[in-house]
């Protein structure tokens, strides 16, 4: 697989009106909720506070491969810290 049609975004779970995400890597090319590469977190936005697990080390692998974001991933990123540890190893 080209690693430049790479996306991360959010693949919905859960039950009617009770929703859990994954948080994937896919394709760019396939369906947002069809197969993916890999899982690497969870977003639970019902639990209070919100629960956001990445594992940091898949995501910052996927980012130097050239994987992008959608927005909404890209704000869980933002917020877990994950986007600012990948732009210091970018810039070292």
């Amino acid at each position: 697989m080209n690693s430049l049609a790479a996306r991360i975004r959010l693949h919905r779970m859960g039950a009617k009106k009770r929703p859990y995400y994954r948080l994937v890597v896919t394709d760019s090319a396939k369906a947002s909720q069809g197969n993916y590469i890999e899982a690497i977190g969870h977003y639970d936005p019902i639990a209070e506070p919100a629960q956001v697990f990445i594992d940091e080390e898949k995501a910052i692998d996927w980012l130097k491969k050239g994987a992008r974001p959608s927005d909404t991933a890209r704000r869980l990123l933002v917020q877990t810290g994950v986007m600012e540890r990948f732009n210091e190893l970018k810039k070292a």
